[in-house]
């Protein structure tokens, strides 16, 4: 019988996706074929799979630790918020509907069967399955038709582990918490804890373990103290969303937008020892000493778009692209820069047209067909390959697409302005290809692009976030919860 374990948060960014990732790449690294899997993800930063389905993001980075291709079954509920209160449904790679919150409430308990299947496909090629919750298992306002946490574990019979956030406080009562609010038959399948995000000396909560250990009757598992380097490593969603400052350095500004998509795209930019990268908060205007200002990917283009002008920035980015100043735009970036977006069918709320910046010339028709799949292009300014993936409603047409920015095996894509200075495409993880990024920031400012080796550099984080967690983690006896073997399967671990 294939292995599997499940670790479930004592609350919203507790870590998990993290210890997920490092769990993944440990036992990887004993020779088994592992799987990730999240019954259920809201997350706008959605991946690619190359049978065009589309998952969270946060899987992509744990199926790389694996070492494995990715698959839809890794996150068979995907939900892609596009307002306050409504969100798309995405179900094994594919676009279900788009409801609000009270009616998803209602439709995901329908949704069970597909998520076992999905854990059932995974189970059958894999050694391990590490699977991640979502929010809190104690959140039961939720529990009804619960697909995310315990009502998946319990339908499939995963042992839990709980992760706790000691960065925030309290995490004490968050387990005791926690348990407090479970169900008898979800007690049985918690067997361990685990503190995560420590600060300081680990030694200083010794005392608290025999405390959480008779109030919870869980084994612990470990404290994990903080991973500097995590902060390297693919933002899972929009409020891990952040710049790195180096004063001096090339200056990309990025104003952050409600409906944010896609963000990977910034990722090899943050690591740009010579790149200033600003998140740009409402209230703050575009800095005068911008080089080029970055709109990304969105999943509601033309609420964006009048988000963009109530903070004033479209007059910003005019002023900007007058001193000489680079704009590049991504997807729904690249449609917020040309003279109108339509949508006629309502696809992201009431019917009608935006004016968009007007920066292209160009006008964007959104459809009800989406286009989903990785793909390799050519930039066509520096003839570089670059590998990337698309995701995304509507087709861009105008006098400026004549000047396209990237050539793909079937055609041409994106636009560019008669100066040259403004851009925009709808394909995603152009940065990630390090000739293009070097070629693209060398023509921005000499001097800004470094050698760094992005693929490599990811690769060495989760490395080391393995032996990270080997070093604190009582992995022998996460493998025994798991339910894996000895030898006969090749597992080994320390601790």
């Amino acid at each position: 019988m294939t292995g599997a374990v499940m670790v479930q948060g004592t609350a919203s960014n507790a870590g998990k996706s993290l210890l997920v990732a490092g769990l993944c790449r440990h036992f990887a690294n004993q020779g088994l074929q592992v799987r990730p899997f999240k019954p259920q993800n809201m997350s706008n930063n959605a991946a690619a799979t190359p049978d065009g389905g589309e998952i969270g993001r946060a899987q992509a980075l744990q199926a790389l630790a694996c070492r494995a291709s990715l698959e839809v079954d890794m996150n068979p509920v995907l939900l892609k918020p596009s307002s306050e209160r409504g969100a798309q449904v995405v179900v094994q790679g594919r676009v279900l509907t788009t409801c609000n919150a009270r009616d998803y409430h209602t439709l995901k308990p329908t949704l069970m069967s597909a998520v076992m299947d999905s854990f059932s496909r995974l189970r059958e090629t894999a050694d391990l399955v590490v699977v991640e919750g979502a929010g809190s298992p104690a959140e039961v306002n939720l529990r009804a038709g619960d697909i995310a946490n315990m009502g998946f574990a319990l339908a499939a019979d995963v042992p839990v582990i709980l992760a706790g956030d000691i960065e925030r406080g309290g995490v004490i009562a968050q387990f005791v918490g926690t348990m407090a609010l479970l169900e008898p038959a979800e007690h049985r399948l918690v067997k361990g804890y685990i503190v995560n995000k420590f600060r300081g000396d680990p030694s200083l909560f010794d005392n608290a373990h025999p405390l959480i250990e008779s109030r919870t009757g869980l084994a612990n598992l470990g404290v994990v103290p903080w991973f500097e380097a995590a902060a390297d490593l693919p933002a899972e969603d929009v409020l891990g969303l952040a710049g790195k400052a180096r004063p001096g350095g090339l200056k990309i500004v990025v104003p952050r937008l409600p409906r944010i998509s896609n963000f990977d795209d910034l990722d090899p930019l943050r690591l740009e020892p010579d790149v200033d990268l600003v998140i740009l908060e409402p209230g703050r205007a575009v800095p005068g000493d911008t080089d080029l200002v970055l709109l990304p990917g969105s999943k509601a283009t033309r609420a964006d778009l009048a988000a963009l002008k109530a903070a004033g920035w479209d007059i910003d980015i005019k002023a900007h692209h007058r001193r000489g100043g680079w704009v590049l735009g991504l997807c729904g970036g690249y449609q917020m820069l040309g003279r109108l977006v339509h949508d006629p069918d309502g696809l992201e709320g009431a019917p009608g047209s935006s004016e968009g910046l007007g920066l292209l010339d160009v006008e964007t028709t959104l459809a009800p067909m989406k286009t989903v799949r990785q793909t390799r292009a050519t930039d066509l300014g520096t003839g570089l390959p670059v590998d990337g993936y698309e995701i995304h409603q509507g087709r861009t047409t105008g006098p400026d697409t004549a000047r396209p920015m990237l050539r793909l095996a079937d055609h041409l894509d994106g636009a560019l302005s008669p100066d040259g200075r403004v851009m925009g495409a709808y394909l995603h993880g152009l940065f990630a290809s390090d000739p293009f990024r070097r070629a693209f920031l060398g023509r921005l400012g000499s001097g800004a692009a470094s050698d760094l080796a992005y693929a490599a550099r990811i690769e060495r984080v989760l490395d080391d976030l393995a032996s990270h967690l080997a070093i604190h983690l009582d992995m022998a006896r996460i493998g025994a919860i798991a339910g894996l073997g000895g030898g006969s399967r090749g597992f080994s671990a320390s601790r």
